[in-house]
Formats: structure tokens, C-alpha cells, sequence
């Protein structure tokens, strides 16, 4: 007796069982155990394991699943970890967490992407029982979609960030000028600002305080944050903020011819993004009128040429 498959109701019931699967655990998830509640409070040994992920299968897994990670993120990124790191920080990624903490999570992205990617080509190929060449297209379409996805979310990122900094920029300065003009140095307008202030350049000024704290000079605390930093107008406003701490220049004229920069930039920036939404809004419009008139003035052409009804 042959029993025959079907891919697709193999697919479909696979689908439902992750599904409801995925249902209970969100409704009635498994207690916890009791050894992750008292491990931090028995023994140094049991703290140790109540913190790692995954319990014995992250301990025995997870050194080759890293390696893995490590393999795959230095074949796909060719510039080393130190070009990684300094787009994750400019991203906004992964904040608060160490360097190596921060390249570990990001290889192990790329590997979950790439395989799940990978694997959702495999399936599709099997479930439709296509011939090889097609299995290989979709395979391969696979692996290309999961290793260019983060660094494409990455890159996209580092952009919606640089617009929010651009925004955010010039209120900054205005601010920081005030603050100048009223009385008080450099850190002591800073420091006010991060008091009271939030966003992104908020948050790299208060890493510059941070490093100030920890021992560095105020002008090497801007100059860091200037080289970390996707926005070419944030990176000269701390330029700016070093150089007047490091030699007393007049920062406020500075800080508000910066701001006229960075509106004129923002103004021209508008007006060429108007200038393109108005011209894609012609192209249906083009694409829809353009054959019926074209119909409309062809079809007497027959007519006219040879005299036929």
C-alpha cells in the first residue's frame, strides 16, 4: 500500500501546529522553575546557571552557535568588528550593552536571519515540488534576502536616526546658545540641556558628560562623540563645543550661525523631496491617460486614410 504525500496540506498542518503552539504558550505560558527563582540567592554556581539562556542546551549550543555566528558575520562583513560596532552605535542598537556583548548579538542576528531566510526557500521549493533549476532560484533567493536583510534594517536605521538628529540639531543649538549667552561654561550648558532635555543628541551629549565624569577632557569628550556620531551637522556642532572648551571661542555665534545651516539645509531638502512626490503623482495619472488618448485619436485614422466604414 503507497500512501502519497501532499506537500501542501503537510505545509498547512504544520503551519496550524506552530500556530496554536505559539497561541498556548502566549495564553498559559509553563512556570517557571524553581531553581531560576533561588539560584541567585544559594550559591554563586547556581547564579551562574540561572542567568544563561537556554539552560543546558544554551551551555552545550551555544559556543557553536556563536562560532558560527563569528564565521558567518566575518564573511559578510569584510571591514572587521570595529566598522561593525561604530554602525551599531550610530544606529542606536543594542545601547547600554558592552562592545563584545554588542558584535555577539548582531552576529547572532545575521545567523537567525540568514537561516530562517534560507530555510523558508527550502520549504517554499518543497512544498511546490519545483524542478532544480527553480529549487536552486529560490534557494539562492533565500540566502540573499537573509544576509542582506540586517544590514539593510541596519542601514535603515542609521538613516531615520540621522533625520531625527537633523531635527533635533537645530533646537539644540539655539538652546546651547542661550544658555551660553545667559552665563556659565561649555559643560555647565550641556549638563542643563541633558537635565532637562530627551532625543538622540540629548543622548550622545550625555555620553560626552559620562566620559567627562570617567576622566576625560571636555574637548576630547566632544571630539569622541563627533567621531561616533551619523550626522555630519551633530558632528560639527561638538566640534564646535570642543574647540570653545579647549580655547574659549565664541560659541554662541557659532552655535546660531550652525542652526541657519542646518535650516536652509532642511528647507532645500524639503522642497526637492515636494519637487519628486509631485512628479511620481503624475506618473498613474500618465500611465492611466495616456492609452485612451492615445485610442481616441487613432481610431478615426482608418477612416480618414482609406475612407472605410
Amino acid at each position: 500500500m503507497i500512501i502519497e504525500i501532499n506537500p501542501a496540506l503537510v505545509s498547512a498542518a504544520l503551519a496550524t501546529a506552530v500556530s496554536v503552539g505559539a497561541l498556548v504558550l502566549t495564553v498559559a505560558p509553563p512556570p517557571r522553575r524553581l531553581r531560576t527563582r533561588i539560584g541567585p540567592y544559594s550559591s554563586p554556581h547556581l547564579a551562574k546557571a540561572a542567568s544563561m539562556r537556554g539552560g543546558w542546551l544554551g551551555a552545550v549550543f551555544g559556543p557553536i552557535i556563536r562560532d558560527l555566528a563569528d564565521r558567518l558575520g566575518s564573511a559578510l562583513d569584510r571591514a572587521g568588528n570595529d566598522s561593525v560596532l561604530l554602525r551599531l552605535r550610530q544606529g542606536g542598537w543594542y545601547r547600554g550593552l558592552e562592545e563584545s556583548e554588542m558584535i555577539t548579538r548582531y552576529r547572532l542576528l545575521q545567523l537567525r536571519t540568514t537561516a530562517t531566510a534560507l530555510l523558508l526557500g527550502v520549504g517554499v521549493a518543497w512544498a511546490i515540488r519545483a524542478p532544480r533549476m527553480v529549487a536552486s532560484t529560490l534557494v539562492g533567493l533565500g540566502l540573499v534576502i537573509g544576509v542582506t536583510r540586517t544590514k539593510g534594517r541596519l542601514n535603515r536605521a542609521i538613516e531615520n536616526r540621522r533625520e531625527l538628529m537633523k531635527i533635533e540639531i537645530y533646537t539644540v543649538n539655539q538652546l546651547l546658545a542661550m544658555r551660553v549667552r545667559a552665563g556659565g561654561g561649555v559643560i555647565q550648558a550641556v549638563k542643563a540641556m541633558t537635565q532637562r532635555g530627551q532625543g538622540e543628541v540629548i543622548a550622545e551629549l550625555s555620553e560626552a558628560l559620562r566620559l567627562h565624569r570617567a576622566g576625560w577632557s571636555g574637548a576630547d569628550a566632544f571630539r569622541r562623540i563627533a567621531e561616533l556620531s551619523p550626522e555630519p551637522f551633530c558632528t560639527r556642532t561638538y566640534r564646535t563645543l570642543a574647540t570653545a572648551e579647549e580655547r574659549g571661542a565664541d560659541l554662541a555665534t557659532a552655535l546660531l550661525s550652525l542652526s541657519e545651516d542646518v535650516r536652509e539645509t532642511r528647507r532645500e531638502s524639503i522642497k526637492r523631496t515636494a519637487t519628486k512626490r509631485r512628479a511620481a503623482m503624475l506618473v498613474p495619472t500618465i500611465a492611466i491617460l495616456a492609452p485612451v488618448l492615445m485610442l481616441f485619436v487613432a481610431a478615426p485614422l482608418p477612416y480618414l486614410i482609406t475612407s472605410w466604414q
